[in-house]
């Protein structure tokens, strides 16, 4: 899509801001360098190169998934601004 294309008031639209006309404009330069750029990065040969969503490699860190003791009900519920009958009573947020 060529910088000429965008629509800067439909863009605004979907992201629903409000945009006076010399935002529109900076918008619409901004954007236009951002495709540019894509367009740049559509001439390079990138045959045999594997995709990735890292640019280097990441290994999962987190601990194993090991069972274990947990907290007692009555620990749970200690701390608790307000409990009943062994649960948490939360305020309600829908009417």
């Amino acid at each position: 899509m060529a910088a000429a294309e965008i629509n800067i008031k439909y863009v605004a639209h979907l992201a629903r801001i409000e945009l006076t006309p010399e935002e529109e404009i900076k918008l619409g330069a901004q954007l236009g360098n951002i495709l540019g750029y894509i367009e740049k990065l559509r001439e390079l040969d990138v045959t045999g190169v594997e995709p990735t969503a890292h640019a280097v490699p990441m290994v999962n860190i987190t601990r194993a998934d090991e069972v274990r003791e947990s907290l007692s009900h009555e620990d749970a519920l200690r701390n608790a601004p307000r409990s009943a009958n062994g649960l948490f009573i939360v305020p309600k947020i829908v009417e």
